[in-house]
C-alpha cells in the first residue's frame, strides 16, 4: 500500500484555497473532531475498540457473502457447461456408432477389397477416394468425441470445485455472522454504559450546511452522500434510512450511475490509486491495514462517512477518521 506522510500545512493551504475559489471566499466550518479524542475516557476508548472490531467483522461477513454469490455463479455456469458438453458427447457417440455400424455392414472397404470388387481402374480410384472420405469423417468424429469427453470432464471438475467453494462460503458466513453478532452486542453494551455526555458527543451531527459540489457524476455521488448526514449507522445496513460505511459509498455512486463493489475490500481495488496530497472530491479513502472502513473526500481536508453505531453519517477530517490504507479515484 502507498505511504501517506503527514503534510498537513501545505495540503490544508491548498485545499482551503480551492474551497475559497469554489465558493467565492466562503469557507466551510472545520470538520467535526475525531469522535474519540486522545483525552477520551477509558469507557469511550473501550467502546471505540469494540465498535472498530465489529465493523471489521461486518466487512468480513459481507466479503464472505460475496464469495458465496461468486461460488454459486461459478457452480451454475459449470453445471450449464457440463450439460452442454454431455449432450455434445452423446450426439458425437451416436455419430461414431453409425460409422462403426456401417463398417460392419460392408460400407467400409480396405484397399484389398476395393481392388477385388473394382470393375476398372477408374472404379478403383473412386472407391479409394470414398474410403479416404470415410476415414476422414471417422477421425474427425473420434476427435470431436474426445474433445467433448474432455470438456465434460473439465466441467464436472469445475462443478465439483464450485460446489465445495459454495459449501465453504456458507460455513464462513455462519462463523463470521456468529462472531459479528457477539461483537455487536458487546459494542452496544459498551455504548449504553457510556455517560450521557459522551453519548451526546458521539451523536452530534457535525456540519450540516452547504458544501460546494463539482460538476458531473462525482458531484452527483457527493450530493447523495452528503444528503445522508444525520442518519444512523447500523452494521450491515444498506439504507435508505440507515447505513454502514461501504453501503453508503456504493449507494452514492449508484445514484450517479456508477456501480462499485459493496465491501470496503472491493472498493479498495477500483479506479486508480492517488496520494493524500492529490486527493480530490469524490475520492474513496480506505482506512486501516485491514481495509475495513471507507469515507468519501469532499475536499482536500474533509470527508463524509458512516462511522459506527452511535455516530451519525457526518463530515470529519480525512485523517482523523483513522490510518489511511489507500485512496481510490473512481472517475478520472
Amino acid at each position: 500500500m502507498a505511504s501517506y506522510p503527514v503534510q498537513r500545512t501545505v495540503r490544508a493551504a491548498l485545499a482551503a484555497s480551492a474551497v475559497f475559489a469554489l465558493v467565492g471566499g466562503l469557507s466551510l466550518p472545520q470538520a467535526a473532531a475525531d469522535p474519540v479524542p486522545p483525552n477520551a475516557s477509558d469507557a469511550l476508548k473501550k467502546y471505540n475498540d469494540l465498535a472498530m472490531e465489529a465493523e471489521k467483522l461486518n466487512e468480513e461477513h459481507l466479503r464472505a457473502e460475496d464469495d458465496l454469490t461468486k461460488a454459486r455463479t461459478d457452480l451454475d455456469q459449470a453445471n450449464r457447461d457440463l450439460d452442454t458438453a454431455q449432450r455434445a458427447q452423446t450426439d458425437l457417440r451416436g455419430h461414431v456408432d453409425l460409422i462403426t455400424e456401417a463398417s460392419f455392414e460392408g460400407a467400409r472397404f480396405n484397399q484389398l477389397s476395393a481392388i477385388l470388387v473394382s470393375d476398372s481402374q477408374q472404379d478403383f480410384l473412386n472407391r479409394m477416394s470414398a474410403l479416404g472420405v470415410l476415414a476422414g469423417e471417422n477421425a474427425e468424429a473420434m476427435q470431436g468425441l474426445s474433445d467433448a469427453v474432455g470438456k465434460a470432464d473439465d466441467a464436472a471438475r469445475r462443478a465439483t470445485d464450485a460446489a465445495a467453494n459454495a459449501d465453504k462460503a456458507i460455513s464462513d458466513i455462519d462463523q463470521r455472522k456468529s462472531a459479528l453478532d457477539q461483537q455487536i452486542t458487546e459494542a452496544r453494551n459498551a455504548y449504553r454504559a457510556l455517560p450521557k455526555s459522551e453519548r451526546d458527543a458521539l451523536g452530534a451531527d457535525g456540519y450540516l450546511g452547504e458544501v460546494p459540489l463539482p460538476p458531473g457524476q462525482i458531484g452527483q455521488a457527493m450530493k447523495f452522500a452528503l444528503a445522508q448526514r444525520g442518519k444512523d449507522y447500523v452494521f450491515g445496513s444498506n439504507g435508505p434510512n440507515t447505513w454502514d460505511c461501504s453501503s453508503l459509498m456504493q449507494a452514492a455512486y449508484r445514484a450517479a450511475g456508477i456501480a462499485i463493489p459493496r465491501t470496503t475490500y472491493g472498493q479498495a481495488t477500483i479506479g486508480r490509486e492517488v496520494s493524500l496530497n492529490d486527493v480530490q472530491p469524490g475520492d474513496l479513502v480506505i482506512y486501516y491495514s485491514g481495509q475495513t472502513h471507507v469515507s468519501m473526500a469532499i475536499d482536500g481536508i474533509r470527508a463524509v462517512h458512516a462511522s459506527t453505531e452511535g455516530v451519525p453519517v457526518k463530515i470529519q477530517d480525512i485523517e482523523s477518521i483513522g490510518p489511511i490504507s489507500t485512496i481510490r479515484r473512481v472517475v478520472g
